[in-house]
């Protein structure tokens, strides 16, 4: 490599087709983001219903790539050398790749430089995405020893479809913890409704039920049930924090790539602990270097739902393990502490 910094975009392909309220895929890309020799390694992942500009985000990195100013020597002045107008993955890929570079060049994992828990393994929840209930109810049996199962609902006008879908499932899976996420394709007033009558399934948490601006409409979906509602599309920014807080909300879900990288993230999670709320990490499709960085804070998570390495045939990392129940295995070894696949090609 002679440039400071490249990217390449990586497409991956799903296992199976993804659905969620948005719309389906079979294939997402991704950007894989290398510092000059390989010293340190990020990503730059967002989904096409973030209405983000995939040419931004590579114009950013080719900016960066000319700059003469030092990389960063310690993780307190990383975020110095970021722009902080440029769109919110593509500071999360620097940030993590400088991470990555200073863990290695002072041999320390990610966490020990972040000051928090070492991660010890947990279990990730497992995506089912949206489809017929029958078709539901086969992928959840089809995977019967992974434990807690992550269900994709909200698809617009099918409340009494997403009920139907449900009941499916939990025939089938009497042992599963059931989370659900609606990826804000309820309005709020139909969410108070449908969330009484999902009750009797015993649902472990209740993701994004309204729109990523409709704060209040959450935080009434809380008032009127016992199940934690948790925020996913409305967590981009410390503010965010406090307005769910504000709202009732019990608790969040963490993204690096919607929040502009470990840095922020780390203070945003704080944040919520401060609140009393829970936290879960969660990822986009993203490859085993954002999922991985994101595992260095896993040891102040309550929930995690990283399982899109193991969504994806053709990541091209290792270092993430994953056992036979989805418990994560976080990675070992300085920085994130990833190795390419000796078959990767690009």
């Amino acid at each position: 490599m002679n440039k400071r910094l490249s990217w390449t975009e990586l497409t991956l392909k799903l296992k199976n087709p993804f659905t969620v309220s948005y719309g389906s895929s079979t294939t997402r890309p991704a950007f894989w983001i290398r510092l000059e020799n390989d010293e340190g390694w990020g990503e730059g992942t967002i989904p096409f219903y973030y209405g983000i500009d995939f040419k931004t985000m590579t114009d950013y990195w080719d900016i960066a790539a000319e700059k003469q100013e030092p990389f960063p020597e310690t993780i307190d002045s990383i975020q110095d050398w970021i722009d902080h107008s440029a769109p919110k993955p593509a500071q999360t890929a620097l940030d993590i790749a400088f991470h990555d570079r200073i863990g290695k060049i002072q041999k320390k994992p990610i966490y020990e430089l972040l000051g928090v828990p070492k991660p010890e393994p947990m279990i990730t929840t497992y995506t089912i995405s949206i489809d017929t209930p029958e078709e539901m109810a086969r992928m959840a049996e089809s995977i019967r020893d992974y434990p807690f199962l992550k269900i994709k609902l909200g698809a617009p006008g099918q409340e009494d479809l997403d009920e139907a879908r449900l009941g499916a499932i939990r025939k089938v899976r009497p042992d599963a913890r059931l989370r659900i996420d609606a990826n804000a394709g309820w309005k709020s007033e139909d969410a108070i409704k449908l969330v009484k009558r999902l009750k009797k399934f015993d649902l472990e948490l209740i993701e994004q039920p309204t729109a990523k601006d409709d704060f209040e409409g959450m935080g009434l979906v809380q008032s009127e049930t016992d199940i934690p509602i948790v925020a996913d599309e409305s967590v981009q920014t410390m503010e965010d924090i406090d307005r769910l807080h504000a709202a009732g909300v019990r608790g969040i879900n963490l993204k690096l790539m919607k929040c502009g990288g470990l840095t922020k993230g780390t203070a945003m999670l704080r944040r919520a602990k401060s609140y009393g709320m829970k936290v879960m990490l969660g990822c986009m499709v993203e490859t085993s270097v954002g999922v991985g960085a994101m595992t260095h804070l896993m040891g102040l998570a309550d929930w995690i739902d990283l399982d899109t390495p193991i969504l994806i045939s053709n990541d091209p990392f290792e270092g993430l393990r994953y056992t036979e129940n989805a418990t994560l295995i976080p990675p070992e070894g300085a920085g994130i502490g990833l190795q390419l696949k000796p078959n990767f090609t690009e």
